[in-house]
C-alpha cells in the first residue's frame, strides 16, 4: 500500500509540474501565471476538484511515445466561485505549447458535458499553440468535438472564454461560439491566419499584436468583450463577472443584498439633459444613478461606443442594461451597435434577465458605407432580438425617439411591458426640421417661416404626450424618480410568463 501511495504521489507531483521548473520560469518571465495558478486566482481557495490528471497522449508518430507528460496540457476540473458552481479548463504552455491533442480534448469535453447535466457555467482559460501537429486528423476531431459541445450549451449553461496568451487557427472558432470573450492585453492574441500567413498570401505586413491583440479586437473587429493589463486583473474581473449570471438557463440571476434602497430619489438627473436638442450628454451617468451602488459592468466598452451594454443589479437582482449614448455618433444606430446590442439582448433572453432600455436614438445612421454593408439586415438583428425577447423588458426614453430607431429601440410595440418617458422625450417620424423641410416643401426659400413650423412641429408632436394617448408610453415620469419607478416596475414583473409559438428554432437574420 505505501508503494502504492508514493507512486500515487510521484505521479501527482509530476502532474502538478506540468512542463518542468524551466518552462514555468520562462512562462512567469512573460508576465503569465501556469495553468494552475490561474484557477487558484479564480476560484475559491481549497475549491477545485481536478478530474483526468494522470490522462496522457496515445500518439506514437514523430518520437511522441518517448514524450509523455502526465495531464497532456490542460488543467480540468470543477470548483466554485464565491460559493457558486463553476467547470473550469486551463491549458497549460508549458506542456507541448498547450497543443490540443484527442485526450486534451476528451478532457475538456467531459467537463462541458458534465457542466450541461448539472447546469453550471463553464470558463476556459486558453492558452494554446493549436493543434498538435504529430496527432494530425485527431487533433482536428478533438476541436470539432469541443465546437460541438460549444453549441449544445450555447442558451443552456452560461461560457465564457479568457484569452490569456496564443489562439489562432481552429481554435479561436471555440471561443467565438462562448457567450463573452476576456483578453489580456500584450500577451494574448486570436487569429485565423497568422502574420505570416497573410504575408504570404495579401502581402500584408502585420505584427500579432496588431492583427488578432486585445486592442485589436476590443476596439476594431469586437470579438474580445474586455481586455485587463494582466492575468490577475483579469481573473479577478471574471470572479465580479460571473456574480452577475445565473448558472443556468432555468434559474434566475442571483441576488445580492444591498443597501441601496429602491425608493432612492436621484435629483441630479432633472439636469441631464441639456436645454438644446443637439448637444450630446453622457447616458452612462444616467445608468450609475439608477443602478444598485453604481455598480455597472460594462461590455464592449471600446467598441461600437454608440451604444452600451452591460449588467447592473436593482434591488440585489441582476438586469442588463442596453443604452443609446448621445456622445457617439449621436446616439445613432449603425451596423456595428446593432450586432453589439443583439447579441447582449439574446443573451439576456437566454438566461432570464431582465432587460432596461434606455432610448435617445435620432435613427439610423446615414451613409453609402451602411447601406453597402448591410445595414438593414444588421439593423433587423436588434428588432429581432428585442421582439424575441420574453424576459420582463422595461424602456425608458430621455430624449430622442425617432423614425424605425424608436420601433427598434424594445417599444412598446415589440411586447415591451413597461414603456416610460421623460418629460424631455421627442416621438416621432423624424426631427422637426427634417419633417417641416419635408412637410412644407413650398416654404423652403423662406427660412423664417420655416423657423416657426418648425417651433410648432416641435410643440405639437416633438413630446411624449402623443405617444401616450396612444398608450405606447405607460407613463411620463420626473427624471429623479427613474430609480423607484425602474425597481417597481421589476418588482411586479417578477413572475412574468410569456411564451413565444413553438419553433425548432427561429431563422435571425445573420
Amino acid at each position: 500500500m505505501h508503494d502504492i501511495i508514493r507512486q500515487l504521489e510521484e505521479k501527482r507531483r509530476l502532474a502538478r509540474l506540468g512542463g518542468g521548473e524551466r518552462r514555468i520560469e520562462n512562462q512567469h518571465a512573460k508576465g503569465k501565471l501556469t495553468a494552475r495558478e490561474r484557477i487558484g486566482v479564480l476560484l475559491d481557495p481549497d475549491s477545485f476538484e481536478e478530474w483526468d490528471m494522470f490522462v496522457e497522449h496515445r500518439c506514437s508518430d514523430f518520437g511522441m511515445a518517448e514524450q509523455t507528460i502526465p495531464g497532456d496540457g490542460v488543467v480540468t476540473g470543477y470548483g466554485t466561485i464565491n460559493g457558486r458552481l463553476v467547470f473550469v479548463f486551463s491549458q497549460d504552455f508549458t506542456v507541448f505549447g498547450g497543443s490540443l491533442s484527442e485526450s486534451h480534448a476528451e478532457k475538456i469535453c467531459k467537463i462541458m458535458d458534465h457542466a450541461m447535466r448539472v447546469g453550471a457555467p463553464v470558463i476556459g482559460l486558453n492558452d494554446s499553440g493549436g493543434a498538435r501537429i504529430q496527432e494530425g486528423i485527431a487533433s482536428l476531431a478533438g476541436y470539432a468535438e469541443v465546437f460541438q459541445r460549444n453549441v449544445l450549451a450555447s442558451g443552456v449553461v452560461p461560457q465564457v472564454s479568457v484569452i490569456m496568451g496564443p489562439c489562432a487557427g481552429g481554435a479561436v472558432y471555440s471561443p467565438a461560439m462562448t457567450d463573452f470573450i476576456f483578453m489580456v492585453r500584450d500577451s494574448s492574441y486570436m487569429f485565423v491566419t497568422g502574420p505570416e500567413v497573410v504575408k504570404t498570401v495579401t502581402h500584408e505586413e502585420v505584427t500579432q499584436e496588431e492583427l488578432g491583440g486585445a486592442q485589436t479586437h476590443t476596439t476594431r473587429s469586437g470579438v474580445a468583450d474586455r481586455a485587463f493589463d494582466n492575468d490577475i486583473e483579469t481573473l479577478l474581473s471574471l470572479r465580479r463577472f460571473l456574480d452577475f449570471l445565473p448558472s443556468n438557463n432555468k434559474e434566475k440571476p442571483p441576488v445580492r443584498p444591498t443597501s441601496d434602497g429602491a425608493d432612492r430619489i436621484e435629483p441630479s438627473l432633472d439636469t441631464l439633459i441639456p436645454d438644446n436638442p443637439n448637444k450630446p450628454y453622457d447616458m452612462k451617468e444616467l445608468i450609475l444613478k439608477s443602478v444598485d451602488e453604481g455598480d455597472f459592468f460594462e461590455l464592449q466598452p471600446n467598441y461600437a461606443g454608440n451604444i452600451v451594454i452591460g449588467f447592473g443589479r436593482m434591488e440585489g437582482s441582476t438586469v442588463g442594461i442596453v443604452a443609446n449614448q448621445p456622445m457617439v455618433l449621436a446616439g445613432c444606430l449603425d451596423i456595428a451597435s446593432s450586432i453589439k446590442a443583439a447579441r447582449f439582448v439574446r443573451f439576456c433572453d437566454c438566461f432570464n434577465i431582465p432587460i432596461l432600455t434606455f432610448v435617445d436614438v435620432p435613427g439610423f445612421l446615414p451613409g453609402t458605407a451602411q447601406e453597402f454593408g448591410g445595414i438593414i439586415k444588421h439593423g433587423a438583428k436588434l428588432l429581432f432580438a428585442f421582439a424575441e425577447a420574453t424576459v420582463p423588458k422595461i424602456t425608458l426614453i430621455t430624449r430622442k425617439a425617432y423614425g424605425g430607431a424608436y420601433d427598434v429601440m424594445s417599444s412598446k410595440h415589440l411586447r415591451g411591458d413597461v414603456n416610460f418617458a421623460w418629460p424631455s422625450a421627442e416621438i416621432a417620424v423624424m426631427g422637426p426640421k427634417g419633417a417641416v423641410e419635408i412637410i412644407f416643401r413650398q416654404d423652403s426659400g423662406d427660412e423664417a417661416k420655416i423657423a416657426a413650423r418648425t417651433e410648432e412641429y416641435r410643440r405639437r408632436f416633438a413630446n411624449p404626450f402623443i405617444a401616450g394617448h396612444r398608450g405606447f408610453i405607460d407613463d411620463v415620469i420626473m427624471p429623479n424618480t427613474t430609480r423607484v419607478r425602474l425597481c417597481r416596475s421589476l418588482k411586479m414583473l417578477r413572475n412574468k410568463s410569456l411564451e413565444n409559438p413553438w419553433k425548432k428554432h427561429d431563422n435571425i437574420p445573420l
